[in-house]
Order: structure tokens, then C-alpha cells, then sequence
């Protein structure tokens, strides 16, 4: 990609990002002020409207046909309608985060075997929660918050800072603390792990650095530190799903650790860890594949 000139950096930072900014700012306090389903809904509903005219929607539909050949075009044009409804949603979502109860008889969330990580916590330790960027991806750390489980968050920091200013303040009250990414965040993440607390990863994105595992059969780069991490600080990889049932009401199933295997390096076990992760990553997206984050690069071109 082309470095951008000093004048284009100068008007994306002085005129775009305060645009950007100031409008942000007026949806978020659009969410904000109505009901949690009526601004899901919306969000929904102008993501669909919007959606397709970006090159983002050229960038999924790529991806979608590399990920399923057999698939006509117009079972595309279905996944794709419903990954625009499901991602403006999440964002209409995020200003409702800490009142979106998953427990008690106004619960929103359904929870499969959360006693895997409520009895994880009780014996203290650290513990490490995968997932990835499905439904409202934000959902997991609400139940466990609710659960009396808070985790650390790992996050790819907004380039605009005051989208990021936003996210931060809607995230909050669902974390202790947001790690970014980045050497900052890695010797933060250490801390964590060495304090005994948990820590909570989605595990879905191109990482440059990382190891080139198998996802929908071909190579992804897949970052393999946080199963180093575990068998570092001995923290069971636990992986969590979050499943949208319909409008804002959700599944989450929390499933068993990752066994560690029994021969290798850290370095191979490592990676047979991640790799038996993305194999579970993939049977989630072939079930909901529209509920899926197909927007990213994910695989090299």
C-alpha cells in the first residue's frame, strides 16, 4: 500500500477523524437514548442499507466464496445480509453493554456449562477465555461479569481516537482493565497472567507475526502466543461462543479447556493447541456463518 503524502495524513487527522468523531458521537447517543431493541434494530437496519456499498462487502464476499465454493450466489447475498444486520447491531449494542442482563429472569443470554470457568475461578490461577468475532462478541465478558468472573480484554486500539474514547467507555463496565495491543500490552498481559487473574482473547484476526495454521483449509496466519502463554503461566485455554438467537438475546457455550499435548516443545504444542482451536473456530462459523466477522483480511491474497 502507498505511504500516504504529509498533506493527506494532515487532512485525515485535522478534518477526517473529527468528522468521523463528531458523527460517532451523535449515533452512540442516538443508541443511547433508546430502548437496547430498538436500537439494535436500527443499527441493524442501517448496516444493511450501508453495508454493501463499502468495500468492506467486496473484501466478505471474497472471503466467503474462497470459504464456501459450493455456495450460489445467492446463498452469498443470504449470509451477506445477515453479517450486515448482525455488525450493526453489535455496534447499536455497545452503549446497552453493562444493562444486558445474562442471568436472573430478565436474562438475555442463555449460558451453557458456565460452571466450567465459575469453578475454574474458585480455585484460583490464571485463566485465559478464547473466542472470536461472532454475534455480539462483547456478550461474553457481560455473563461472566455476571457470573461474579471479570477478565482483562485484549483489544486492536481505533485509529480515530475519539471512536476509541467511545468503545473504551461502553467496554468498562464489562472488564477490569483493556489491554491494547502491542509491547505495552504484551508486558501488561504478562501481569495479569502472573497476578493470577484472567484474561479474555478473540483469536480470529490476521496477526503478521503469527503461525500459519489451517482455518476453512487454507493457511491463516494465527497467532499462537496465547497458548504459549498458557502452558508459560499454566492457564487453561478455555473457549467460549456467543451465538445470536434472535434480535438481542444470545447463546453462549462455554466449552471444555484445550488439552495440552503430551509430547513437544513448547513451541509444538503451541501450535497443535491453536490449530485444534481454529478447527473449532471453523465448525462455529459453518453453523452461523453470518454472524461472523468476514469483513477482515483474514487470509493472505
Amino acid at each position: 500500500m502507498a505511504e500516504r503524502s504529509p498533506a493527506a495524513r494532515m487532512v485525515r487527522r485535522w478534518v477526517l477523524h473529527p468528522a468521523l468523531g463528531v458523527f460517532s458521537l451523535l449515533v452512540f447517543g442516538l443508541f443511547r437514548i433508546l430502548p437496547v431493541d430498538a436500537a439494535s434494530a436500527l443499527g441493524g437496519a442501517a448496516a444493511r442499507l450501508i453495508g454493501p456499498k463499502t468495500r468492506a462487502d467486496k473484501t466478505a464476499r471474497r472471503n466467503l466464496a474462497r470459504a464456501f465454493p459450493d455456495k450460489s450466489t445467492g446463498d452469498i447475498d443470504g449470509i451477506m445480509r445477515g453479517l450486515w444486520d448482525n455488525l450493526g447491531r453489535t455496534v447499536a449494542e455497545y452503549p446497552h453493554l453493562a444493562r444486558i442482563p445474562a442471568i436472573g429472569p430478565d436474562s438475555r443470554v442463555e449460558v451453557i456449562d458456565p460452571e466450567i470457568i465459575t469453578e475454574t475461578a474458585k480455585q484460583g490461577g490464571p485463566m485465559i477465555i478464547l473466542s472470536a468475532h461472532m454475534a455480539n462478541w462483547e456478550i461474553s465478558a457481560k455473563a461472566a461479569t455476571d457470573y461474579g468472573v471479570q477478565f482483562s480484554g485484549i483489544y486492536r486500539a481505533a485509529s480515530n481516537p475519539i471512536v476509541e474514547r467511545l468503545m473504551l467507555d461502553c467496554r468498562k463496565e464489562v472488564y477490569t482493565e483493556m489491554l491494547p495491543k502491542g509491547r505495552d500490552g504484551a508486558k501488561a498481559t504478562v501481569k495479569v497472567l502472573v497476578s493470577g487473574n484472567r484474561l479474555g482473547v478473540l483469536i480470529d484476526q490476521k496477526m503478521n507475526e503469527g503461525e500459519p495454521i489451517p482455518f476453512f483449509g487454507r493457511d491463516a496466519m494465527t497467532a499462537t502466543s496465547p497458548a504459549e502463554l498458557g502452558l508459560r503461566f499454566g492457564a487453561p485455554l478455555i473457549p467460549v461462543r456467543v451465538e445470536r438467537l434472535d434480535g438481542v438475546h444470545f447463546r453462549i457455550t462455554v466449552h471444555p479447556p484445550v488439552q495440552v499435548p503430551e509430547e513437544g516443545d513448547r513451541k509444538s504444542k503451541a501450535r497443535a493447541m491453536m490449530t485444534e482451536v481454529n478447527a473449532l473456530l471453523e465448525s462455529w462459523v459453518r453453523e452461523r456463518p453470518e454472524q461472523w466477522f468476514w469483513v477482515h483480511r483474514r487470509w493472505p491474497d
